[in-house]
């Protein structure tokens, strides 16, 4: 029986579909904000102020390991219903709440942890949701776009050692914007088209970052998000980058001449 703190997003319904597909035995611990897989068998909604309710039903469902997936939004700490558990633990959560969303997370693991229960990569049932490292476009970067590719993740690694960035533009070897906590399409559509045109999308895990439960993610809309403003290609680690509809956005960045590389 596998445990999954679902969030929201269409990675976790990609997971979902595995599981099924596996005939492996799961339950939800739902936490989007609007119950979105109530329809799903032995799901529940549970506010994650509430420890002791959901350490007792993993428990109950002799479950000794969990997933977590989908963007699970900061909760508004002054509403969260709190049971004794709860109460117990939420200074931990307030501390964590403080630095960002990828904090309360490993708050998360960590008291999981100390109950003897163990969180598996995200991406344990489906590693075709990852690329191996290699070019998978019929377009490919010039010499001097590789150039500044190389450039470009020494910068973004530098970045990212001490804030949330998960993501640059670079153009003609220098980072043109960076990634804030509003994500990458935010940083996307923040870009003049005539400054981001002809620019590259690199998108990398965080330093340190807790590569079971947040691994970043592109998918179709940033393919197309990419090709509205004239970037050239998209640039992610290999293994370790989620690509939803996989498929679909290569054959998307093949039909519009945008390169996707995993390093």
């Amino acid at each position: 029986m596998i445990g999954l703190f679902l969030g929201e997003n269409d990675l976790p319904i990609e997971i979902l579909k595995k599981l099924e597909k596996k005939n492996i035995n799961y339950f939800i611990i739902d936490l989007t904000k609007k119950n979105k897989f109530k329809k799903k068998k032995n799901c529940f909604f549970i506010n994650i102020g509430k420890f002791g309710e959901i350490l007792k039903l993993i428990k109950s469902k002799k479950c000794k390991k969990v997933i977590f997936a989908g963007n699970i939004i900061k909760p508004n700490i002054s509403k969260l219903k709190l049971d004794l558990k709860g109460l117990f633990y939420i200074t931990r959560v307030i501390k964590a709440s403080k630095l960002g969303d990828a904090a309360i997370l490993k708050v998360l693991i960590k008291i999981l942890s100390e109950n003897k229960i163990k969180v598996i990569k995200l991406n344990t049932f489906n590693p075709e949701l990852t690329l191996n490292k290699g070019i998978y476009t019929k377009t490919k970067p010039t010499l001097f776009e590789k150039e500044g590719i190389v450039q470009g993740i020494k910068e973004l690694k530098k970045i990212n050692s001490h804030n949330h960035t998960q993501a640059v533009i670079i153009r003609d070897n220098k980072i043109i914007s960076r990634e804030t906590r509003k994500g990458t399409k935010v940083m996307i559509k923040s870009v003049t088209k005539s400054k981001i045109k002809k620019g590259i999308l690199i998108k990398l895990p965080k330093t340190k970052q807790d590569l079971r439960v947040d691994l970043p993610t592109i998918g179709i809309d940033t393919f197309k998000d990419c090709n509205e403003v004239g970037i050239k290609g998209i640039v992610v680690k290999s293994n370790q980058n989620i690509i939803l509809n996989k498929e679909a956005c290569i054959k998307y960045a093949n039909q519009n001449k945008l390169f996707l590389i995993a390093i």
